[in-house]
């Protein structure tokens, strides 16, 4: 298939691009919606005739996993302790939606709740379109293809059933409106998932940087075999909160998997997978692609940093609380992706962290009336006064700000060309070294941790076998992922796992456990009687 041979960067350009173009670009409002007519427009006598309808025809399927950039990913962070937005002035304000996620107050009309079961049953309808299609199509690499997207399709329900629980398993690219798909238990989801994984792994192809993973080819931001393994290793680690019946060896064997293919490898910089040229990285296993053009880019610049930093005026409201700040160590190279204290002009060019704006002799920023721009990791008024309970009524300035992705030079407003990973090595380490301490292997478990601590520090930090029994070990294991994952929507699982989401911490008040779970949105709800509200809404 000559057409799938292109470099990574040209294939995704032609993905993004196509996905806007394509017929299968289908818009839908739910699971509940399955029968709309825009199904009807593809049959195989009419696609799937050559290698660039086949492309065509993923595309939209792999596009789709950008909408996540902004409701899985706000809702696995902003509802955790790392990550708020406080109304400054009247910016950011939002009909306080910021605020339910933080104190975790959300309700079943939640715009980003609805919005995430819409994105993902989205993936999962451009899915079964394409796979229905495919069954009798005449094509190179079929069962590739099938593989591929019974990969994706099982991405997504593992977004819907990690958020919701238990939501409707619909493998058919039409369903019947006089009788909507009944909602499986969750526990019903899980095995669909694990059984599309471990059905088709071997059929996907093994990245290397000899087909292209690395730096050059074909197989870059598509489904490999390291990306169902990365996935099983994910549903095993969460699997007690998703079944109540732990699979802690099942997480090692598929850690074990990845850590021993030969094909990936922890990046000499934490920072090379965040860069521009993150493509590049020989940790990332699965990712999504992004380009610096309009509509196509990576916004999380945009989110943190404050309005007079570059000139495409970014939004100046996602910051982290200072106690997650204050929880790195100062030797922590990994620190540096925090914003804190007197900004000073960033030139145009690609950086990442607080060494972009930090040279005095680039002259300070102020804010938008005159006033120094010093981001502080504790929460003021505008008249200096601390501000607690509800943060409402903020000044400007305060806030550590996270510039964990490269500023891309190339930006096209506030569209950066970053790739996102949603799997890469570090977690893998710290998924295997968990699994090991559950199982009682405690000193094996610090063995995986040092390895990727040791790239964090210069001299080594390595932790001792001897200060740590399960217990503080398991603790430990949550903030090792914290200063390894920040902000790469891992916190909220790794939370629920621990026990500690519904704990009180700055600006938030202890909840209730029912919240582990999201509500079904009530929007599902009204257009398909058959769906159960979550206990406790």
């Amino acid at each position: 298939m000559n057409a799938l041979k292109t470099s990574p960067r040209t294939w995704i350009v032609g993905m993004l691009a196509l996905a806007l173009l394509a017929p299968l670009a289908v818009m839908l409002q739910g699971c509940t919606n399955l029968d709309e007519d825009t199904f009807g427009v593809i049959t195989p006598d009419q696609f799937f005739r050559t290698e660039a309808e086949i492309i065509a025809a993923l595309a939209p399927v792999y596009a789709q996993l950008r909408n996540g950039m902004w409701g899985f990913h706000n809702l696995s962070e902003h509802t955790s302790d790392e990550a708020m937005v406080p109304v400054r002035g009247t910016d950011w304000d939002d009909g306080g939606q910021w605020r339910q996620l933080l104190q975790q107050t959300w309700t079943p009309i939640h715009p980003d709740v609805n919005g995430s079961w819409v994105d993902a049953f989205t993936g999962v309808a451009r899915a079964n379109v394409v796979l229905e299609n495919l069954a009798n199509a005449d094509v190179p690499d079929k069962a590739g293809i099938e593989a591929e997207l019974r990969f994706l399709r099982a991405f997504y329900y593992w977004q819907l059933m990690d958020f919701f629980g238990g939501v409707p398993i619909v493998t058919t690219a039409a369903t019947d409106p006089d009788n909507p798909p009944a909602q499986a238990e969750r526990t019903e989801v899980f095995d669909f998932i694990e059984g599309e994984l471990v059905a088709i792994r071997d059929i996907l192809p093994v990245a290397s940087a000899d087909n292209g993973r690395l730096a050059g080819g074909a197989q870059f931001g598509r489904a490999t075999q390291g990306a169902a393994d990365a996935l099983l290793a994910k549903i095993y680690l969460n699997a007690e909160v998703y079944t109540e019946s732990a699979r802690w060896q099942d997480a090692i064997d598929a850690s074990d998997r990845l850590l021993n293919s030969g094909v990936y490898s922890l990046a000499p910089d934490y920072f090379d997978n965040f860069r521009v040229s993150n493509h590049t990285s020989p940790e990332i296993i699965f990712s999504v692609g992004h380009l610096a053009k309009g509509g196509l880019g990576l916004s999380f610049i945009m989110r943190s940093l404050h309005y007079n930093q570059i000139p495409q005026t970014p939004w100046n409201g996602f910051m982290t609380l200072a106690e997650v700040f204050n929880s790195f160590d100062d030797a922590d190279a990994r620190k540096n992706m925090f914003l804190v204290g007197q900004m000073y002009a960033q030139p145009n060019q690609g950086c990442i962290g607080n060494e972009c704006f930090s040279d005095p002799n680039s002259g300070a920023l102020e804010d938008r009336v005159g006033n120094p721009l010093i981001f502080t990791p504790e929460v003021f008024d505008p008249n200096g006064n601390p501000v607690t309970g509800t943060p409402i009524g903020v000044n400007e300035t305060s806030g550590v700000r996270v510039l964990k992705w490269e500023i891309d030079p190339q930006r096209v407003d506030g569209d950066n060309g970053n790739e996102y990973a949603f799997f890469r090595l570090g977690e893998i380490y710290l998924t295997k070294a968990e699994a090991l301490n559950e199982l009682g292997r405690t000193s094996e478990a610090i063995d995986l941790i040092n390895v990727v601590r040791e790239r964090a520090f210069e001299p080594d930090q390595p932790l001792s076998a001897g200060d740590y029994n399960q217990q503080s070990l398991r603790e430990r294991i949550l903030m090792e992922r914290r200063y390894e994952l920040i902000w790469e929507a891992t916190r909220r699982q790794d939370q629920i796992r621990m026990g500690t989401f519904t704990d009180a911490w700055e600006f938030k008040a202890p909840t209730e456990s029912f919240r582990n779970l999201f509500p079904i949105p009530q929007t599902q709800i009204d257009a398909n009687p058959s769906l159960t509200q979550n206990p406790g809404y």
